[in-house]
């Protein structure tokens, strides 16, 4: 495992890009406008279009079990300044895997404040993150994805649960109704 600095090293931030827009003056619409905790409304335009990583800067910033508040914005999309946006550095870090990761991260030593928790831009980019070959965090990330399909997206779950439970009823089914030893 390489060492790979921190959050900085590993992503641009495009905090400098967002646009908070109050809710009587947002223009309902088809793209997602989100804050530090997800999608917060629907809105007629956009102000960034690809993969973002998320993470909550004020208000909604961390967890009961101490990880940051992540989301995960792809395609066209609006985010208020609630939250920071990140984007990868292409050969040095898959964005996937690095969501993934922070999600293991106990980040209680980075918020500040009291009532209003903060994860500010400094903080945020001092966060240490171990790195893998730029082939093997896709590899991991994949694997990931595949297993937070499984246990998050009931039309991907149930099927597989389903699959798996018929296949362990037709196993025990076989070895009952042969009649060939014990188990």
């Amino acid at each position: 495992m390489l060492d790979g600095g921190g959050v900085q090293d590993l992503t641009r931030n495009l905090d400098k890009y967002r646009r908070p827009v109050t809710k009587s003056l947002r223009d309902k619409g088809k793209y997602p406008y989100f804050g530090a905790n997800g999608i917060q409304d629907w809105v007629a335009d956009y102000i960034f279009d690809g993969d973002f990583l998320l993470i909550g800067e004020d208000g909604s910033v961390i967890n009961s079990d101490r990880t940051p508040v992540l989301n995960w914005a792809s395609g066209k999309v609006w985010i208020n300044n609630h939250a920071h946006v990140l984007e990868a550095i292409e050969d040095k870090c898959h964005l996937r895997f690095l969501f993934h990761y922070l999600k293991t991260v106990d980040i209680s030593q980075f918020v500040t404040g009291g009532t209003q928790p903060k994860l500010n831009q400094k903080n945020l980019n001092s966060i240490p993150v171990p790195l893998l070959p730029l082939e093997e965090q896709k590899r991991f990330a994949n694997i990931l994805d595949k297993f937070d399909a499984l246990v998050s997206d009931i039309s991907v779950g149930l099927p597989a649960e389903l699959a798996a439970r018929r296949k362990q009823y037709e196993f025990y089914r076989e070895k009952l109704l042969s009649f060939e030893g014990s188990f």
